[in-house]
């Protein structure tokens, strides 16, 4: 018998916005009140293809009506077999090797064990600001906010924090922040976790949550370098900044470096929970048995949607776009810092752009990134924010597919809010 009472979400959760969505396509979200907003957060990076691709749902509609779970370490689907060899072509190096899940969480967590597994040894070196997932394995090595951690300590051991090469905090150029950072990690071998200790490196090329920061490729190749010299793997976090979002495919491409294990989710099925990681398999094959696997891990429907997702990628040529597309955004975002002072900072590479608001003093304004995105809002754009200091970042994650003409009217919305939240 209905005892009346009301459901309503976890109070903790905080919303963004205001709306309340009737359907989505493209780059825009319609609301049930009728508005239409032009969406530049692709739900955190997810909606590569932009909303609804009609490819992708398509091929979503089709396998729902085969099989929608099928258990990947009971039985094998079509969907995971074609999947498989599409993305490990696309992995860098010999990485051959997959293992999916659902989040990019999840993921994190099974590297972390394949890492410990393959080597024999406890701890994992991370870099400051890095944002690697919210169960208890990946916060333990997730540093891009206090918030995220508070109330939970202590951590998961094993975990040593290193600097990350992030000229403007540091005030160094790149090649200056990329010696500091190379030397404060040759002095945490030498003096928190040795060698024999350490079983990775786990980086992200591009940091998402500390607010688009990048590495180098003076950073990166020193991380190679030494997990070369002392056996150590090199994993990197791509889920964010992976899948073309950079303007490149991966990330670290970039930097021309070349990772033991690379971890992608967000982009690679256009909204459907999927996450997988790749490793070389004898590497792969250290992994212990039992530790691997997870009930919906590698869904048919979901990799039913990243086969199609990778269609669209090719046949669109996404990558390429972001590349172009990326580039004009940051001119605009540029051109807007040197004309209002509020804009500390742009950081970021590809369609992944960060603006660092700050106050008269130059110090970090949340409050005043908060109150751009609700004038967005009103003016039917949708942005959201990052950042350690009250969410100072705001973050430009259009899905890959937005045109010039997209872009420049964001900005233009953007510049207007800038004027009236001064």
């Amino acid at each position: 018998m209905a005892s009346g009472k009301q459901g309503q979400l976890s109070p903790a959760l905080k919303q963004s916005s205001d709306i309340l969505v009737d359907h989505a396509e493209g780059m825009y979200i319609h609301a049930t009140d009728g508005r239409r907003y032009l969406d530049f957060t692709s739900g955190i990076g997810v909606t590569g293809t932009g909303h609804c691709h009609p490819k992708v749902v398509e091929a979503v509609r089709e396998q729902a009506g085969k099989l929608v779970h099928g258990q990947y370490a009971i039985v094998r689907h079509q969907p995971m077999q074609e999947l498989t060899p599409r993305l490990a072509e696309l992995m860098p190096g010999e990485i051959d090797s997959l293992f999916y899940s659902n989040a990019g969480t999840e993921a994190v967590e099974a590297a972390l064990r394949l890492c410990r597994h393959a080597t024999g040894r406890p701890n994992m070196i991370v870099f400051q600001g890095g944002f690697h997932g919210r169960t208890m394995g990946s916060l333990s090595m997730t540093t891009s906010s206090v918030g995220l951690r508070a109330g939970l300590q202590p951590m998961m051991g094993g975990v040593v924090v290193a600097p990350f090469p992030d000229c403007h905090r540091l005030g160094m150029n790149e090649d200056e922040a990329a010696d500091f950072c190379l030397r404060e990690l040759d002095h945490i071998l030498a003096t928190s976790s040795t060698a024999c200790e350490t079983a990775a490196m786990l980086i992200e090329p591009v940091q998402g949550e500390a607010g688009y920061v990048c590495a180098s490729t003076r950073f990166m190749q020193g991380l190679r370098e030494r997990c070369d010299r002392h056996g150590l793997l090199l994993a990197v976090d791509e889920v964010q900044a992976g899948y073309g979002r950079t303007g490149r495919f991966w990330g670290h491409d970039h930097y021309d470096v070349q990772p033991d294990i690379v971890i992608t989710a967000k982009g690679l099925a256009s909204g459907f929970p999927l996450s997988a990681f790749g490793a070389r398999r004898e590497i792969m094959e250290k992994a212990w048995p039992g530790s691997q696997g997870g009930t919906y891990g590698g869904n048919a429907v979901a990799c039913a949607a990243a086969l199609a997702t990778l269609d669209v990628f090719e046949e669109e040529n996404l990558v390429d776009n972001a590349a172009a597309m990326g580039a004009h955004l940051r001119q605009r975002l540029d051109a807007l810092a040197e004309k209002h002072p509020a804009i500390g900072v742009v950081q970021g590479k590809g369609l992944m752009q960060g603006a660092w608001m700050v106050d008269a003093q130059g110090k970090h304004d949340g409050d005043r990134a908060m109150r751009l995105l609700k004038a967005c809002e009103k003016h039917g754009l949708l942005l959201i924010r990052c950042g350690a200091y009250g969410g100072q970042v705001v973050r430009w994650l259009p899905p890959l597919i937005v045109n010039r003409e997209q872009i420049d009217e964001a900005v233009d919305i953007f510049e207007q809010a800038l004027e009236e939240t001064g």
